[in-house]
């Protein structure tokens, strides 16, 4: 049996063609756009299966275990810690070494005029049946630095969304985010699936959500990372990073970090390179500095295409983290988007990353022992 270090048997040989395929569409794409201390939950219940029943109560929810509803902190929908042994890991088939759905969407429209465009229908469906097969969405951040506090028996997925764009995120009268907006999409689903904790990560450019004042975008950035999402960079101008010079990527990511930091964002640990084009050198990418503001990244994420490694594994690439983009089994999307990954997760549970309800450990059968990189040995529960 293969271990989780390396990649699926179906992705190896073909992986480069993957990567130009997906950058090849995000072109076409981009140009048709305008512009402790609480109780341990027994083994029996993080075990016992999901319950039919329609909301209110969560049918993604193990049975036994009460619904909350979010609370708009960071850690909102996030479980309380366990103390998780190796006879509790095994009971739960723990695999913290397991590969992580990455999901990146673009606009989320009722129309689509691009192939990565998906409708607010779409987003739905999908994030539905996310909750129903027992995934819990963290940020870009949480997953890149092994913060990944997720229930025991269930799976981490990060939900991405690049270029800022309006359809992302806008606040109505009321102050409420619009119900077909991506956040909107996320925050009705949690409503409906409590276990579904509401985040995500937008990567945004020089006008987050469309917006142009500036007294706009921080009240867009800071209610977003009040009520627990990430607002992270994507660049100034969304330029291709390959052809530039070494200042003038060091100014496109400087720039949005320090617009970020003004806006109220925090400073942005994660980047999301513009087509999934690395500059030259790489390391461009995770550290640099333009004009006093310097930015180090925990991670740097491409544009495809594929579940991602743990951020436990002693070969994971944290200047180059692997996505799936959002879309059915049409085309090129046949075998590298979203609807084939989360398929082909089902059918290889033992490739998929699965927690054991506690953040200060790392659960996994004891043959993938070698497989955990040296900086978190301190922390293997190995079973």
């Amino acid at each position: 049996m293969r271990s989780v270090s390396s990649f699926p048997p179906i992705v190896g040989p073909l992986l480069g063609v993957a990567n130009v395929v997906v950058m090849a569409v995000a072109v076409v794409g981009l140009t048709v756009v305008p512009s402790s201390g609480e109780p341990v939950p027994s083994p029996q219940a993080a075990l016992a299966a999901p319950p039919t029943e329609k909301p209110p109560q969560d049918p993604s929810a193990p049975a036994g275990t009460p619904s909350q509803a979010p609370s708009p902190s960071s850690t909102a929908g996030q479980p309380p810690g366990v103390a998780a042994t190796p006879e509790f890991a095994r009971q739960v088939k723990a695999n913290e070494a397991g590969l992580v759905p990455v999901l990146m969407y673009h606009r989320i429209i009722a129309k689509r005029h691009a192939s990565i465009d998906r409708t607010p229908k779409q987003l739905r469906q999908e994030l539905e049946t996310l909750a129903k097969r027992g995934y819990v969405p963290i940020t870009a951040a949480e997953f890149a630095t092994g913060d990944i506090r997720v229930p025991a028996g269930r799976f981490p997925v990060v939900l991405t969304f690049d270029d800022g764009h309006e359809s992302h995120f806008r606040l109505d009268a009321s102050g409420n985010p619009v119900p077909d907006t991506a956040a909107g999409v996320i925050l009705d689903v949690a409503r409906r699936y409590p276990s579904f904790r509401p985040t995500a990560t937008f990567w945004v450019n020089r006008e987050p959500f469309g917006l142009r004042d500036e007294a706009a975008q921080a009240a867009a950035v800071r209610w977003l990372v009040g009520h627990g999402f990430e607002v992270a960079n994507h660049t100034w101008s969304h330029p291709n990073l390959g052809v530039l010079s070494k200042k003038k990527v060091q100014k496109q990511i400087g720039k949005v970090q320090r617009m970020l930091e003004k806006l109220g964002a925090g400073t942005p640990r994660t980047l999301a390179l513009p087509f999934g084009v690395a500059p030259h050198p790489r390391e461009l990418a995770r550290t640099g500095k333009w004009d006093g503001t310097r930015y180090d990244f925990t991670g740097v994420f491409l544009a495809g295409a594929e579940p991602s490694r743990s951020p436990y594994a002693k070969n994971f690439p944290r200047g180059a983290i692997q996505r799936i983009q959002s879309n059915g089994k049409k085309g090129e999307c046949r075998k590298w988007c979203s609807q084939y990954w989360l398929e082909w997760l089902d059918k290889h549970p033992g490739e998929r990353y699965v927690s054991d309800g506690d953040p200060g450990r790392i659960s996994i059968p004891s043959r993938l022992r070698g497989n955990i990189g040296a900086k978190w040995n301190d922390r293997v529960n190995a079973y």
